[in-house]
């Protein structure tokens, strides 16, 4: 706590979901460790999310949640007995500070499991300005900044610190892929308006392949799985990729040449491992969402803008092999 005069010890992140959020949030992890050595940090998660904070070596301990899960079994015996394990795990330690990143009510009720300070937005600065009254102390961030730099200040002022420079997400990276023929395609997304256009994505695909590359189309869920297999029926070479966890699916990005992908968590993951991406947004501000990282990075489209092939291979133009294939 800011002006305490000890260093804190032992301090709880609550960020739960989306996907893309909790890579946001990774960042907080590697200030504080910068700022507090030895400090042990906790985090809960929503159990489908849970692989990308075991995936920071600066967080201590997972405690997965299944809120999602839980609200569609409410009566269950079982989801109570659930429950009832998650909250004797986030209330079995005392922490320094308990830290909301997300402003949700949902998270300001898990913070409020746990016992220790707890701190989060403030009423004009939460998502749901409602959550603000769990917190003992409500921080204001300006809604203008990034997503990743709201988090990192919100910590900071939780502290007393400034955030430096450097932007850590504190994953394991691949140091040397631009010998990869491999090149991700992120098609898929949680939203309809957030989709790239199928013909576009066989476009590029077919471009990348002429060059000698392989496009390779993750898929999760059947619908995914189905568009996958589509795609990469009409792109020559290409593989739809069968469903992987978390933990892989960073594994593969950090091996490819670059990745291109629509609003979705994994080109965010792309950004966190190092691996160039092109993240392709048609319904969504980049300025306040889109893909950042210390490495290449770019973003294209927004609100009502679909981009073009041609604007995603100028971009790529520089990572592409000289030579063509036949």
């Amino acid at each position: 706590m800011p002006g305490s005069g000890s260093l804190p010890k032992n301090i709880l992140l609550v960020k739960t979901s989306s996907l893309g959020d909790v890579i946001h949030n990774l960042p907080v992890v590697s200030d504080l460790r910068a700022h507090f050595a030895g400090v042990g940090i906790d985090w809960v998660v929503e159990e489908s999310f849970a692989d990308i904070p075991r995936l920071h070596p600066g967080v201590r301990d997972i405690i997965p949640v299944a809120l999602r899960r839980w609200r569609k079994r409410l009566w269950s015996p079982a989801t109570w007995a659930e429950i009832g394990a998650a909250r004797h795990q986030i209330g079995a330690r005392e922490y320094d500070a308990i830290i909301d990143t997300q402003g949700l009510l949902k998270s300001a009720w898990l913070a409020r499991l746990a016992r220790g300070p707890r701190l989060g937005h403030h009423a004009d600065s939460a998502r749901e300005p409602l959550a603000a009254r769990f917190y003992d102390a409500g921080l204001f961030v300006p809604r203008t900044l990034h997503a990743v730099e709201r988090n990192r200040r919100l910590a900071a002022a939780a502290l007393g610190y400034s955030p430096g420079p450097e932007l850590d997400y504190g994953l394991p990276r691949q140091a040397e892929n631009q010998h990869s023929l491999t090149v991700v395609l992120l098609t898929a997304t949680s939203r309809a308006d957030k989709l790239w256009p199928e013909a576009h994505w066989v476009s590029l695909g077919r471009a990348l392949a002429r060059r000698g590359l392989t496009p390779l189309l993750p898929g999760g869920n059947p619908l995914e799985r189905q568009r996958a297999l589509r795609l990469a029926s009409q792109i020559p070479g290409a593989q739809a990729i069968p469903p992987m966890c978390l933990a892989d699916l960073a594994r593969l990005l950090a091996h490819a040449r670059l990745a291109v992908g629509v609003d979705t968590g994994l080109s965010h993951l792309a950004a966190a491992v190092d691996t160039p991406i092109v993240a392709l947004h048609t319904a969504t501000d980049p300025g306040l969402t889109g893909v950042l990282g210390q490495g290449w990075v770019r973003n294209l489209g927004g609100k009502g803008q679909v981009p073009t092939v041609q604007e995603v291979l100028n971009q790529i133009a520089h990572f592409l092999p000289r030579s063509a294939s036949a």
